[in-house]
């Protein structure tokens, strides 16, 4: 039986001088080079992984950008039968880390994507490749991430005994979403989390404001009263956000999902089709509770362009 291995990684772009230039390394185990990557750990997710696996193989710490092409390939099994490998890739900027290498790695270069193309040893890396230069070619490769998050399950309000809906809390698997919800926004270097000032939304960014240095803001208009009370609050806190350009996540509730959602969508007309598609029915989703909708944008204000979107569902 065929045994499929999920491993994602990175690939750490920079721009200077000598124009862009991409990060490879080499693995002394197989005297190759190819891209930062590795094997997920159990109950991790993707992004999660790429950006792990970037830091232990490189020293690198990075935040991850646009998604890239994947691979699959076969490789030969422990049993000696085949296994199938899935790996997917992000374009990485690079924000801290001593580039010490600790793990299988032996050396880390950047080179120009030529230099680059005739240093890689498998053809399947030069579709991640070919994909961050054309990024680079649109102007659409240099963004930061606005996350879209809805809070984790809560407590039902049949259940609930207080007066105040506000303060009513997650249930035990709303929290344990909300401790999952942290290395995700981790790996997308969220700097900023703008909440509804209810418990719910509250206490699902908190695992990862406690573990991080990102600063925390309660908005009532991200809330359903005030939402009720003045749709349009709820559109200019995402409407500073895409302003600020800085990278961020926003927390609040369903009802306000496809509102949302909509404004992201009015920025988003130069995105693929397929991007625009998956913000359409996650606003019709009004996306799920604990989903975590990234945007990676291009720009500021007006100016702000979605050009890539993924979700992160439980």
């Amino acid at each position: 039986m065929t045994t499929t291995i999920p491993a994602a990684g990175t690939l750490p772009w920079r721009v200077g001088a000598a124009g862009l230039q991409v990060a490879l390394v080499h693995r002394p185990r197989y005297d190759d080079w190819s891209w930062a990557k590795g094997k997920l750990d159990p109950g991790e997710e993707f992004a999660v992984a790429a950006g792990r696996e970037t830091h232990e193989e490189t020293g690198l710490r990075v935040r991850l950008g646009v998604p890239l092409p994947g691979s699959r390939y076969t490789l030969l099994g422990k049993d000696g039968r085949p296994d199938v490998k899935v790996v997917r890739y992000w374009a990485a900027t690079v924000v801290g880390g001593d580039g010490r290498l600790v793990n299988e790695i032996d050396d880390v270069v950047w080179l120009e994507p030529r230099a680059a193309h005739e240093r890689l040893d498998y053809a399947r890396d030069r579709d991640q490749l070919l994909a961050l230069v054309r990024r680079h070619q649109a102007g659409t490769l240099d963004t930061w991430p606005l996350v879209l998050v809805r809070h984790a399950h809560a407590v039902s309000r049949s259940d609930w005994d207080g007066d105040d809906d506000t303060c009513r809390p997650l249930d035990k698997g709303g929290q344990l979403r909300a401790k999952a919800l942290a290395p995700v926004l981790a790996a997308y270097g969220v700097r900023r989390v703008v909440s509804s000032l209810s418990d719910r939304c509250v206490q699902t960014v908190a695992p990862y404001v406690r573990t991080s240095d990102a600063r925390l803001r309660t908005k009532r208009g991200l809330s359903e009263e005030g939402f009720e009370a003045d749709p349009t609050r709820a559109v200019a806190h995402l409407e500073r956000a895409l302003a600020k350009g800085r990278p961020v996540a926003v927390c609040s509730h369903g009802p306000l999902m496809p509102t949302l959602v909509d404004v992201l969508r009015q920025h988003a007309a130069d995105a693929a089709a397929d991007d625009r598609a998956l913000l359409e029915r996650a606003g019709a989703d009004k996306l799920d509770k604990g989903e975590a909708l990234v945007c990676h944008v291009s720009g500021t204000g007006a100016r702000a362009r979605v050009v890539a979107v993924e979700r992160h569902r439980p």
